[in-house]
């Protein structure tokens, strides 16, 4: 297990969603901004949390969140820009970060998986139906964060790429619904429906 107060939240907005018309970041699920309510949620499970954005973003969040705007670097990078800016700004970090994709994911799950990391070993959601990690719910140690920039300077800039030729420890969720999303105003709408309910909230 890594202690809480080694590991530094990032919560990624991402970028513009064109199938849904709007950056998923400012999508109410849960009463609030996405990108918000997930910094809430890492409250008390890291020592510090940011919020990740690109440059548009800044002036769309409120004032007094702690904020990580992309590196010039690293703009074109896509969510590897993420994680280059994090290393580059906070130096021997180990980072836990949650993307802004996953309206049904509880704190209990975050809890779960935190308890699964080993020291020094990344680790990630992962999706068993698919074959694939999920990069925006990982475990990246400061050392996976030295190869990622290897990686960007010969001309790799995926997370995906970077998990597994890093052996990524895989986590199976205990509820496999976390890794569902929405990428259309149909599925928001569908998704809000949800996370509505009463029972929803309860168990969350």
């Amino acid at each position: 297990m890594q202690e809480k107060n080694k590991i530094t939240g990032i919560v990624v907005c991402g970028g513009q969603s064109s199938r849904m018309g709007t950056g998923k970041y400012l999508l109410d699920y849960h009463g609030r901004p996405q990108a918000l309510y997930l910094y809430d949620m890492l409250q008390g499970l890291c020592s510090e949390v940011w919020l990740s954005v690109n440059a548009e973003q800044v002036a769309r969040l409120p004032a007094g969140f702690p904020l990580l705007p992309d590196l010039p670097a690293y703009e074109q990078a896509g969510p590897m820009a993420a994680l280059l800016t994090a290393a580059d700004l906070l130096p021997g970090h180990n980072f836990l970060f949650v993307g802004c994709d996953y309206p049904f994911l509880r704190r209990s799950e975050l809890e779960r998986f935190l308890l699964y990391l080993s020291p020094g070993r990344p680790a990630a959601f992962y999706n068993e139906a698919a074959g694939v990690y999920e990069p925006l719910l990982a475990y990246y140690p400061a050392t996976c964060a030295q190869a990622a920039g290897l990686g960007f300077a010969q001309g790799r800039a995926s997370l995906q790429a970077l998990l597994r030729a890093e052996k990524a420890d895989p986590y199976l969720p205990a509820d496999l619904n976390c890794l569902s999303g929405a990428d259309t105003p149909e599925q928001y709408e569908a998704a809000k429906a949800i996370t509505s309910r009463p029972e929803f909230k309860k168990e969350g």
